[in-house]
């Protein structure tokens, strides 16, 4: 039987390469193509492949968001293809099995399946889900833009500037926007080092809260605090958190 592989690319002719570029090899069947991350999440999901080519920036969500979003069942081999340079560190901390730079050369096309095919043969299996664990997911920049998670069956992209506070709730991260509220599995402290530290300030060990949704902090003891937020809802502050506070307020 051959391998089952799955482009997911938004350009067309990006995907036509790729699958010329894979007609010499016949141990490879191209069981999908998918032109942005939502649709690649049906398609793993569904086909299950042993080998997926992937772009990083393609609308809606990134490869990167993609494959965070992934099932830890689906766990195909990675490989990237993208015309930008700088994310080729995140990509094999995400341990992808190589990462080919558009245009795409036959000569490391030919690199790369050599990779590929030996180690699906040998059936060693990709370390997909460090995924999920790897605390170092911003690759887009300095800080994150949107947060991307699923709820049910659906996937739900959370823009930053909608974001109120974020609360540690055992091994997930509870997300509060005006609207909604949803739980990531994540640590508080991974969003603490991601999101901005000029618009997010840590106010306690179990909150991190946008500054401008502050509406008033109350003394609540000797060494606590409250602070109301414009959506209703109170959140401690520490010590150490209205600290933090009157220092973003200087």
């Amino acid at each position: 039987m051959p391998f089952k592989a799955i482009i997911i690319d938004d350009e067309q002719p990006a995907r036509e390469l790729v699958k010329h570029l894979l007609a010499p090899y016949n141990q490879v069947e191209i069981v999908a193509e998918c032109s942005d991350g939502f649709e690649g999440i049906k398609a793993i999901g569904l086909h299950k492949p042993h080998l997926v080519f992937l772009d990083i920036q393609m609308p809606r969500i990134n490869g990167f968001e993609m494959l965070e979003l992934l099932d830890e069942k689906d766990s195909p081999q990675i490989i990237f293809t993208t015309a930008y340079d700088q994310f080729a560190l995140k990509a094999f901390e995400h341990h992808a099995l190589d990462y080919l730079l558009k245009p795409l050369s036959e000569h490391r096309f030919a690199q790369a399946m050599e990779k590929a095919i030996r180690s699906l043969e040998s059936g060693m299996h990709p370390i997909s889900a460090t995924l999920k664990d790897n605390q170092s997911t911003n690759y887009r920049g300095k800080y994150l833009e949107r947060i991307v998670l699923r709820q049910g069956d659906a996937l739900v992209v959370i823009p930053e500037e909608t974001i109120l506070y974020l609360e540690a709730v055992d091994d997930y991260v509870k997300i509060v926007t005006l609207q909604k509220e949803m739980l990531k599995k994540k640590t508080l402290k991974y969003f603490e080092e991601n999101l901005n530290p000029e618009i997010f300030i840590k106010v306690h060990r179990s909150y991190l809260v946008r500054v401008d949704a502050i509406q008033k902090i109350e003394a609540y003891s000797k060494d606590s605090y409250l602070a109301f937020l414009k959506n209703g809802h109170k959140v401690s502050v520490s010590k150490a958190g209205y600290a933090n506070l009157r220092q973003f307020f200087r």
